[in-house]
């Protein structure tokens, strides 16, 4: 299994990235399916399904993984007070990591996703953060590592 973000991305580079590291099947886990601005308007739903689909690639969104209004709104308080955008985030509030894990992944049931890992090629958590770090995707991918035994490699831009 795979993680992967949309910044640092064009559409083009996205997909070549996708298809290198022979992924067969993006899980989303965003909450809203959109990304603000037009160098990333590749990213939004109906498009990327779109050129996912051109590129042979299934999807599936997976919005019970995505942080509510709230643990999203802790990040961006955490983001303000250390002066850094959304975008330039390194790593996830100190509050929010036990909080999602708490009111989000424990109460997941993430048996699904394991048996329905495609056969061949590697399935890809997506979200919007360029650094697994910055992102609940890391997470899900640490739960997947410790209870499922499912390996890890996190896709960046080259």
């Amino acid at each position: 299994m795979a993680t992967i973000g949309v910044y640092g991305f064009d559409g083009e580079s996205f997909l070549e990235r996708l298809q290198q590291a022979d992924v067969s099947l993006l899980l989303d886990v965003r909450a809203r399916r959109g990304v603000r601005g037009p160098d990333y308007a590749w990213a939004n739903s109906r498009r990327l399904q779109a050129a996912l689909a051109d590129a042979g690639i299934a999807y599936e969104h997976h919005r019970e993984l995505a942080p509510t209004t709230e643990l999203r709104q802790l990040l961006y308080a955490e983001d303000e007070r250390l002066g850094v955008g959304k975008r330039s985030r390194r790593e996830l509030a100190g509050e929010y990591t036990p909080r999602y894990i708490s009111e989000i992944l424990d109460s997941a049931d993430l048996a699904p996703i394991v048996s329905a890992l495609p056969d061949s090629g590697l399935a890809a958590l997506f979200c919007v953060e360029r650094d697994p770090e910055a992102c609940h995707r890391s997470l899900v991918a640490q739960r997947l590592t410790e209870r499922h035994g499912v390996t890890i490699e996190h896709l960046r831009p080259l």
